[in-house]
């Protein structure tokens, strides 16, 4: 085939990063040539390249303006998955609303936009709500969040909280869902619109981030029928979501992310369109089903 891939990355990539080395040997064994160029390096010529796969990119919240251009500025040159504009729309956290417009659940949120001045103490008593969570519309790795109880204490360090980072972004404030303690973020991958794996991904015990760099175990998940089609109308919404013009293709990778409320649902979390881990350690054919998906669009 002899097509060339970069699978963009970021200069700092940590060392113990090896998850997409299934994804790497799965196109390799197809015949692309690969390589990874970090996706600010103004050395890399990307019109060498048929196809950019955003995969490594870490540091783009810091940086996401430069970003966003950097996407612009590489689908003149090859074939950018995924798309550039997908990548505008998901890269701030107000696509949640835009789910919850079209009837998606997603946990009751309060958007508080960039400047603007909120009582986060009339917002929880307003909503009835006993335990919060705030996150920034921008960011990764549970940078910049707090979970908070609404007694006077929590109350005064949300509010200080918010002060302090509401002049520089937008904040979402939540109900805090204690099942992320015990049952984890459920997350279903997709690989060119159909459903590869599912993982579970717990703290450690007391925490609520379900990451990695905090210590938290994944594990496969296996998602019953009706948890399944849940995730796949999401998937279906993104074009009306979005308002991005996906035509006959889907998104050629995806992970959904839910947590479950109080009485059993399933809410969603985060739709992850851009650099998502795929978990590949998980889903063992997922590296050559985005092999095979990608040799299927360059082809067309």
């Amino acid at each position: 085939m002899n097509n060339r891939i970069a699978l963009a990355t970021c200069a700092e990539l940590p060392g113990w990063e090896c998850d997409d080395e299934a994804l790497n040997a799965a196109l390799k064994a197809s015949g692309w040539m690969v390589a990874m160029p970090v996706w600010n390096d103004e050395s890399v010529d990307w019109s060498q390249f048929d196809v950019c796969l955003i995969r490594t990119t870490w540091d783009y919240q810091s940086r996401l303006e430069e970003f966003l251009v950097w996407a612009e500025r590489v689908s003149a040159h090859c074939s950018l998955f995924n798309p550039s504009a997908i990548v505008r729309w998901n890269s701030h956290k107000a696509y949640l609303r835009d789910f919850e417009q079209l009837g998606v659940a997603i946990a009751p949120t309060e958007f508080i936009p960039l400047g603007e001045k909120s009582d986060v103490g009339e917002i929880m008593l307003r909503r009835g709500w006993e335990r919060g969570f705030l996150k920034p519309a921008i960011g990764a790795s549970a940078s910049d969040t707090l979970r908070f109880d609404s007694d006077s204490a929590g109350l005064q360090a949300a509010q200080m909280h918010l002060d302090q980072l509401v002049n520089s972004q937008t904040m979402l404030l939540q109900p805090y869902l204690s099942s992320v303690e015990t049952e984890g973020e459920l997350s279903l991958i997709f690989v060119d619109g159909e459903p590869s794996h599912g993982v579970r991904k717990v703290p450690v015990n007391g925490d609520y981030r379900v990451q990695d760099d905090f210590g938290a175990q994944d594990m496969p998940y296996k998602f019953r029928p009706e948890e399944m089609e849940l995730a796949r109308h999401i998937l279906a919404q993104v074009s009306a979501a979005s308002g991005v013009n996906l035509g006959a293709e889907p998104l050629l990778y995806a992970r959904v992310d839910f947590l479950r409320d109080g009485q059993g649902r399933l809410l969603l979390n985060e739709l992850e369109a851009i650099e998502p881990s795929l978990f590949f350690r998980h889903g063992p054919e997922a590296g050559s089903q985005l092999a095979a998906a990608l040799a299927k669009r360059v082809a067309h």
